[in-house]
């Protein structure tokens, strides 16, 4: 049996993306990205973890990962209003996941 290395980072991303178990701990930001993707199909999808800024303030976590700006332009918003636009993008990154974020912002377009 030939066993092979990514040796680039892309392909580690790749390999390391397919290998399961609990050895495997997803960040948040990778979370809320493929979920997203999954769930928007988005043309244009920007994901900043602005936890550092909020140091010392409620809700920050040591490490981050706790404060999102997500933009997103998918059109699935298409003819939603703001509010339906909001609720989408919280059903698809679902409960669990919005319920490990304290702070979320968004800028949803077409």
């Amino acid at each position: 049996m030939k066993l092979t290395f990514p040796t680039r980072v892309r392909e580690f991303k790749a390999f390391d993306s397919k290998m399961k178990g609990p050895e495997l701990k997803m960040t948040v930001t990778e979370e809320i990205r493929n979920r997203l993707e999954a769930g928007l199909s988005p043309r244009h999808l920007e994901i900043e973890d602005q936890s550092e800024a909020h140091r010392g303030h409620a809700g920050f976590r040591e490490g981050g990962e706790s404060h999102f700006h997500v933009e997103i332009h998918a059109a699935q918003f298409g003819g939603m209003s703001r509010i339906a636009r909001h609720r989408a993008v919280h059903e698809a990154l679902g409960k669990d996941l919005m319920g490990r974020i304290h702070a979320l912002s968004l800028t949803l377009e077409e």
